[in-house]
């Protein structure tokens, strides 16, 4: 553990205690038939929490707007059903000792129309009327306030990736004129007023963590912020809505933001708005995510001393581990043993099971 041991030291956000800077990062499965996780779900969940991952962040789970999700077997955060689900889930998972919270998604126009499992909803996105705008925003509220209700520890919410949030604040995909739109502070209202809304919903103590990126789906080069100083504009209107903990996604991440210096996305965030965030991008593998797809699989043991480095000088907080963990759910407590040698190796073939 020594050698690891920045990982494996205590982290606490608002009045929830981490065990450990581990985080299990949101992965979309489709496994849920009609948008409801089922003893299967649980399973999965329970397993890494009862391999020392410090926080689980579930795959992106639909907020209670129709045109929020494109895949009938992407699990729901409203309706008594799904709810009853994420229920169970969340008692498997605080059997196995684990702290737990709901990702919470809209793809927005990244869903074609009459998508399942609402072909009759049109797809949404940054041309949307203020009207419309209110519905949505009202939704993440909705599923904000049952994960309070439930009993989770926090919730996440999705705005990154190409997905609605994120196409309000990515200039080629918001065209808007009026104060969603123009200037990237503008770009950043929609999602600092969806956060406000949570946070009204689910009051001043329970945590908000916010997933932002700068590449998109499809659009591995795309910028939201060519400089610290544009980061900063739309940043700072997220810091000051709500958001507790930022979780800054990169492909790769030991990648410098910016030119001129070795700062990563999350170590910038950090920086400019004095909150804690969480790091990701090829944690513990020796490919970044495109390479892992081209040669189909992953060693899954890259050394993580560089990684180490940036938990003990502070540039970073906490840890998301995606596929490593998806290769082998014993991933954090392997590496908490030096167990190195027995990790299992991500492949590609996992996803179509993803146990």
């Amino acid at each position: 553990m020594r050698r690891y041991g920045a990982l494996f030291t205590p982290f606490r956000i608002k009045s929830l205690d981490l065990p450990n800077r581990i985080v299990m990062a949101p992965m979309t499965r489709s496994h849920s038939p009609g948008g409801v996780p089922g003893a299967n779900v649980a399973a999965y969940y329970q397993r890494r929490a009862a391999n020392g991952v410090g926080l689980i962040l579930t795959e992106g789970t639909a907020v209670a707007h129709p045109a929020a999700i494109n895949d009938p077997n992407v699990p729901e955060f409203f309706g008594e059903a799904a709810l009853a689900g994420w229920a169970r889930v969340l008692a498997a998972v605080r059997e196995a000792g684990g702290r737990i919270m709901p990702q919470l998604w809209h793809v927005g126009t990244m869903r074609k129309p009459r998508s399942q499992p609402h072909p009759e909803a049109p797809p949404v996105g940054p041309a949307m009327t203020e009207s419309e705008i209110a519905e949505v925003i009202q939704a993440y509220a909705h599923s904000a306030g049952h994960a309070l209700q439930l009993g989770f520890d926090g919730i996440e919410i999705h705005a990154a990736h190409g997905y609605l949030i994120d196409q309000f604040f990515w200039e080629q995909s918001n065209r808007r004129t009026d104060r969603y739109g123009g200037s990237i502070r503008a770009r950043a209202q929609f999602g600092a007023e969806v956060v406000r809304a949570c946070r009204r919903a689910v009051g001043p103590e329970f945590p908000i963590l916010l997933r932002f990126s700068q590449w998109k789906i499809f659009h591995y080069d795309a910028r939201l912020a060519r400089t610290p100083t544009e980061l900063a504009e739309l940043l700072e209107p997220l810091a000051d809505a709500g958001v507790d903990v930022f979780h800054c996604s990169q492909r790769r991440f030991w990648d410098p933001a910016f030119k001129g210096s070795a700062l990563n996305l999350a170590a910038w965030t950090k920086k400019l708005t004095g909150k804690p965030v969480i790091t990701v991008g090829s944690v513990g593998l020796d490919g970044d995510f495109i390479s892992t797809f081209s040669e189909r699989k992953n060693s899954g043991v890259a050394p993580l001393d560089r990684l180490i480095g940036m938990l003990e000088t502070g540039e970073v907080d906490l840890v998301a581990v995606g596929r490593a963990l998806l290769g082998d759910p014993a991933w954090a407590v392997k590496i908490r043993d030096a167990r190195e040698s027995e990790l299992r190796p991500f492949d590609v073939e996992l996803l179509k099971v993803l146990t």
